[in-house]
């Protein structure tokens, strides 16, 4: 295995300055850090975790906290996170945090304080008081990604924003019947995000002297199946039908998409459609959305736990909310509806 005094030696440079260029602390100069990295690419040396760890009182290993592996938003999340922290030289340890609550508590009370990492990224996890202050009993960074809290430091998105974007670009298009694919009950229990978003809703209707109508109003699982069902009880009515659907996640627009195609209804003629999120799959199916970043928000947030650990950034933990960007991306499936002639809001 080649040493760092190897490098210090091909590079001309001493085993501090390789030590330096390695790890990204201390000043090196730009070309004399390129020069170290060229060289211990070339001899094929690698970092030793172990012996940077007792140097340094760093394990250069970061904890994440997930409530779901299987949906793609908190994969995506997962992603940025993780491609960030492979960047900077840091790997990884995940903690899925399932419904079990046996599980979870062995997670907080005997996992974590093995000590295996030097900060925690916690994910779309709203925690009680205890679980808090065996956090905070760490001695290690923590920050929140997806909601805040009034004693860690974190981001989180605008649910609310989200869903009165969504809305308001169907109300300048001239939609005045307008569903909505929200999420069964369920899904409030972190955060409350859905019900953020039906708030968002409606009140962007009654913002244009609307309400939402019962019957085009339905509850789905964040899935494109469940989408899918929902959006065909609404869409499959004749006389009562909305020109235009808003669901609360792309994977249910999706669903939607393919109902009203089962339907023989032709989007965005018969019926626009909008989601939430930022779906990879949605350039394909032309779907409109109110993009959130998911893959940005992991990599932010893989930034600043590692700025929360090196001193060089204080989050404020007070009110971590619209912190995180949003954009309303428009495409093929939103269009003025055919049949209402209402002109759109100023």
């Amino acid at each position: 295995m080649v040493s760092i005094d190897e490098v210090a030696r091909a590079a001309g440079v001493s085993s501090a300055t390789v030590s330096r260029a390695l790890s990204g602390r201390g000043h090196v100069s730009p070309a004399t850090r390129q020069k170290v990295l060229q060289v211990a690419d070339e001899l094929g040396y690698v970092v030793s975790s172990a012996a940077s760890s007792l140097a340094s009182g760093r394990t250069r290993n970061i904890g994440v906290m997930l409530p779901d592996l299987h949906r793609w938003f908190f994969s995506t999340v997962l992603t940025g996170i993780s491609e960030e922290l492979s960047r900077r030289g840091y790997d990884l340890t995940l903690y899925n945090v399932t419904d079990d609550a046996e599980v979870r508590q062995e997670i907080f009370s005997s996992f974590l304080r093995r000590r295996r990492v030097d900060g925690l990224i916690v994910v779309a996890m709203e925690l009680d008081a205890d679980e808090i202050d065996q956090l905070t009993g760490l001695g290690i960074p923590v920050l929140t990604l997806g909601g805040s809290n009034p004693r860690l430091p974190g981001r989180a998105i605008d649910d609310h924003g989200v869903a009165h974007l969504a809305v308001e670009h169907l109300l300048r298009l001239g939609h005045r019947r307008i569903g909505r694919i929200g999420a069964e009950a369920s899904f409030n229990r972190d955060f409350h995000v859905p019900a953020r978003r039906e708030n968002g809703f409606r009140d962007a209707l009654a913002e244009a002297g609307l309400s939402a109508d019962p019957q085009l109003c339905v509850t789905a699982d964040f899935t494109v199946e469940g989408g899918h069902r929902a959006a065909k009880s609404v869409l499959g009515r004749s006389a009562s039908a909305p020109t235009a659907v808003v669901a609360f996640s792309d994977e249910m627009a999706i669903g939607a998409l393919l109902a009203a195609r089962d339907l023989g209804l032709e989007v965005p003629g018969d019926v626009s459609v909008i989601g939430i999120d930022g779906h990879d799959l949605g350039p394909l199916f032309g779907l409109t959305t109110v993009d959130q970043h998911p893959l940005g928000q992991g990599g932010r947030a893989a930034r600043e736990i590692l700025e929360l650990i090196e001193g060089t950034e204080a989050l404020p933990t007070d009110d971590a909310d619209a912190d995180l960007p949003y954009d309303l991306v428009v495409r093929s499936s939103t269009s003025a509806p055919r049949i209402e002639s209402v002109s759109a809001p100023h």
